[in-house]
């Protein structure tokens, strides 16, 4: 069913602002309620991209189970062994119809879904609003509104509802307040956003639904030790599916009578003001949220297409753009005598630091910005030979290129010992988090230096070329599907969720996936 609300209100205005003197928690409580019971209409360009950014979270939340990566393996294993708790109508893990614990049937799909770390992708960024914290994020939490709308009986335009208001708080969070610069995980706000959202759809009061943000704050703080060492383990690629499975905890006991913290967002022991002390009474911002029209943050969120760590996208975009203007040089890869990057901060830290230049687990690997472009300089060459064009459909990276063999190739290191990585300073640096500024030079013994160019916004980026981009994110989900499911088209439509009814909706991930050996 759709969710229940009064005559919507009057269309204008399509923001909601919660000033930093207020109880943000409190109004974010009312803003999900509101946004869900008493909806203004969402733009049809804001639900097309939302229906993008899950579909291309349900292909790479297949690919991962059908080639049986091991985080996700390991939580779906353990959510189909937990049975619903009464009452409830339990939740549905990908290619499975048992229903099992809400909870984690979240984390277990959650997980898949951001396991190849090449699902949607925020850099918290709006300059027109002065808001630039800059803090990452992805768009992993559909399950959690998957799991919302099979408990709260909702039609697939409710649906399409909850997701959007998760990624909204989500977004809106990670451009006012940066958790990294106090090693606090970047999932946190989508586990804030998670719970706000679940506890509000399933019909919670404004009491319940702040003390479900109250929880997620006071008790569930995923710090970056998940990314620290010389290699990633699962941590990081689950991290995501933690926090969503802490929010629907969380939102369930504040649905139950569990009373939380309160006005967490002003707590002074809260991280929020604890990292950012400031006048008595206040947050450290003030939070402004879409809620009709076109007026949300996922208009600003990017999509990857491949599995690369999104802050090499424009160093492979440069290389894209090198192999378009000088083919030869994917034709002759022993004549390449050096390769000069040069990135952003934080990117430079991140992706191109000593120790991602050995990378020998494949959550390093698609982290290691040297290992992302020397298998890129591989593809290119087997698609030169095979005289394809080589553009980002032949280039794209796929599961089989982060696979143990591939790791090991001793070309990879070969082509790595020819890269210089370097900070490109105070130009690059202004240009992020609105672009992904980097430039890739190659100096070839027969074509000379060539390349240089400095690229800002690679495909995929939220202001690429839009039609393209949508072109090579389907051509993704085609191939990251394949061999998982009978027909990649049919699941296309099946993902589809705006008309759809409430029974859809309740087994819309119960399809059959195939396990793929490599």
């Amino acid at each position: 069913m759709p969710l229940p609300h009064s005559p919507a209100p009057s269309p204008q205005g399509t923001s909601v602002l919660l000033p930093r003197s207020t109880n943000q928690a409190r109004g974010l409580a009312r803003y999900c309620l509101d946004f869900l019971g008493r909806p203004k209409p969402i733009g049809p360009a804001t639900l097309a991209l939302l229906e993008r950014f899950h579909l291309d979270s349900v292909g790479c939340g297949v690919s991962a189970i059908a080639h049986g990566a091991n985080a996700p393996t390991v939580l779906r294993r353990e959510a189909l062994a937990a049975p619903p708790a009464a009452g409830s109508r339990g939740g549905i893990c990908f290619g499975d119809e048992r229903p099992c614990a809400v909870e984690k049937a979240v984390a277990a799909n959650a997980s898949a879904v951001r396991e190849w770390d090449s699902n949607g992708t925020n850099f918290g960024f709006d300059a027109a609003k002065g808001r630039t914290a800059g803090e990452f994020g992805h768009n992993d939490y559909y399950p959690v509104a998957l799991a919302a709308a099979r408990e709260a009986g909702l039609d697939g335009d409710a649906t399409l509802r909850v997701m959007l208001l998760i990624d909204e708080i989500r977004g809106r969070l990670a451009e006012v307040f940066a958790l990294r610069k106090y090693a606090i995980d970047h999932v946190h706000h989508g586990a804030v956003a998670s719970a706000a959202a679940y506890a509000a759809a399933l019909g919670g009061t404004e009491d319940q639904v702040e003390s479900a943000i109250g929880m997620v704050v006071a008790h569930y703080v995923p710090f970056r030790a998940i990314r620290a060492g010389h290699q990633l383990s699962d941590s990081k690629g689950a991290s995501a599916a933690l926090a969503a499975e802490a929010a629907v905890k969380s939102a369930q006991r504040a649905l139950a009578g569990f009373v939380g913290p309160r006005d967490v967002f002003r707590n002074p022991l809260a991280i929020y003001r604890l990292n950012e002390p400031g006048p008595a009474g206040e947050s450290p911002f003030d939070l402004e949220l879409g809620v009709g029209g076109d007026a949300f943050a996922i208009h600003a969120m990017h999509f990857k297409l491949g599995l690369y760590e999104h802050q090499s996208a424009g160093a492979l975009q440069s290389l894209v753009d090198l192999f378009t203007a000088h083919p030869a040089i994917a034709g002759d890869l022993d004549a390449i005598r050096r390769i000069r990057v040069a990135i952003y901060e934080p990117a430079y830290s991140i992706i191109a630091d000593p120790a991602k230049r050995t990378p020998t687990t494949r959550q390093s690997a698609d982290h290691s910005l040297p290992y992302i472009l020397a298998k890129t300089l591989l593809k290119a060459r087997a698609a030169h030979a095979r005289g394809e064009p080589l553009g980002w459909e032949s280039l794209m990276l796929l599961p089989s290129d982060y696979s143990d063999a591939a790791i090991g190739d001793p070309e990879i290191a070969r082509l790595i010992d020819r890269m210089e990585i370097v900070h490109g300073g105070r130009e690059y640096d202004a240009r992020y988090p609105e672009g992904i500024p980097t430039s890739v030079t190659v100096e070839h013994a027969t074509l000379g230096p060539l390349g240089g160019a400095l690229v800002a916004f690679p495909l995929g980026h939220a202001r690429s070329d839009a039609a393209a981009t949508a072109a090579v994110v389907d051509l993704k989900f085609a191939r990251l599907v394949a061999g998982a499911v009978d027909d990649p088209q049919a699941l296309r439509a099946r993902m589809r969720l705006a008309g759809r009814s409430a029974a859809d909706v309740a087994s819309l991930y119960a399809f059959p996936i195939r396990c793929i050996t490599t």
